[in-house]
């Protein structure tokens, strides 16, 4: 008998937006409900998010898990109850991959021990905290709800009921920070040894609080900013953290998976208000309204702000720009196969920045500097 092979799924990413949070920070400009209690509106959520995924994953059926990402907002607002029941509703209709990577995002004041052991035990196997800064007088000018020494004790909670996978979130550029404090910084928390530092720096955004008074806060300039990023580049490197996107630092093998997918092409979906996706050839983001959100999943009405076909010259110009973030760069084979478009003309502007000291090529690979 002819022996057929299995066809291969195509890997999926799933991001899924939790619209809640303790309170809304200074700088943020996500689509989140900062202090939102009003009665039901969890409850509606998580009803709108399970029946989404229901529907999308009867689309998916040649399609593979294996990245499900919780961000926010804050997850973990959503206690751990909220979050599995999302989890098992992407489980049942989807095939997840056994070493699939699950990560939620993490305030550190809303992190407990039985949260963590309750998630641990369902699968989650990766946290991002939100530490942002060790100085407890800048987290509150950031209007952050918690204080270092709650991130300590998240991490070492994290590490008691088993996670080996953490990453911490910070930033620099915050109002009257140094260089030398932010130098500082950066050693104080490699003491609590993480896998994954991600390292931002402060924008402020139009419409957000700390825009209407970030001309009185001693705010860095861009030349400092570049100088705290160069030398978290330096010191991170110091203490093996290997850079491999811009803002992004990470131990051998522990690299972020989910968040690749997006600078390297790969196609995930997005469930939630504000949430977006890139599947099936198409992009298409959700209207950031909760109750809109809500409304249009049980009435299956449109719940999307915009949906678009990207055309293949747009994807090529994407390819360059993603890969121009990451460290492995792109490769000049993979985008003629790809894109069906000629190298020439990037390898020659590429060699022009070589020049400079600005790019580099190992084989048909070429990554900036």
């Amino acid at each position: 008998m002819p022996v057929f092979a299995q066809q291969e799924k195509i890997p999926l990413g799933i991001y899924v937006h939790v619209p809640f949070c303790r309170s809304k920070c200074q700088y943020c400009d996500f689509y989140s409900l900062g202090g939102s209690r009003e009665k039901g509106l969890i409850e509606n959520y998580l009803e709108a998010v399970c029946l989404h995924i229901k529907e999308a994953g009867a689309l998916a059926p040649g399609y593979q898990v294996d990245t499900v990402y919780f961000g926010g907002g804050t997850p973990s607002f959503l206690g751990a109850d909220g979050l599995v029941q999302i989890l098992n509703a992407v489980r049942r209709r989807f095939s997840v991959s056994g070493n699939g990577e699950i990560t939620f995002e993490a305030n550190p004041d809303s992190v407990t021990e039985k949260l963590l052991k309750r998630l641990r035990a369902e699968g989650f196997n990766r946290i991002s905290l939100g530490v942002q800064s060790d100085d407890d007088g800048l987290l509150k000018k950031l209007g952050r709800p918690h204080s270092y020494r709650q991130a300590v004790q998240a991490v070492e909670l994290a590490r008691k009921v088993g996670f080996h996978n953490l990453s911490l979130d910070l930033m620099y550029g915050l109002p009257g920070q140094s260089l030398t404090a932010w130098e500082e910084t950066l050693e104080h928390v490699l003491e609590l040894a993480p896998e994954h530092m991600s390292c931002y720096g402060l924008k402020v955004e139009e419409g957000t609080p700390l825009w209407q008074y970030k001309d009185a806060v001693n705010l860095p300039d861009d030349d400092a900013q570049a100088d705290m990023y160069l030398s978290a580049v330096r010191i991170l490197k110091e203490h093996g953290y290997a850079q491999y996107e811009i803002s992004n630092f990470a131990r051998r093998g522990l690299r972020s998976r989910h968040n690749l997918k997006y600078w390297t092409g790969g196609e995930y979906l997005g469930f939630g208000p504000c949430a977006a996706s890139d599947f099936a050839g198409k992009r298409f983001t959700i209207e950031p309204d909760l109750r809109a959100y809500v409304e249009g999943i049980a009435h299956h009405g449109s719940v999307l702000s915009e949906c678009e076909t990207i055309p293949p010259r747009e994807r090529a110009g994407e390819y360059v720009m993603l890969r121009s973030r990451i460290a492995s760069g792109m490769d000049a084979q993979e985008y003629e196969r790809s894109y069906l478009l000629p190298f020439a003309p990037l390898q020659q502007l590429l060699e022009r920045f070589a020049g400079h000291g600005l790019a580099a090529q190992s084989g048909s690979r070429w990554y900036l500097t």
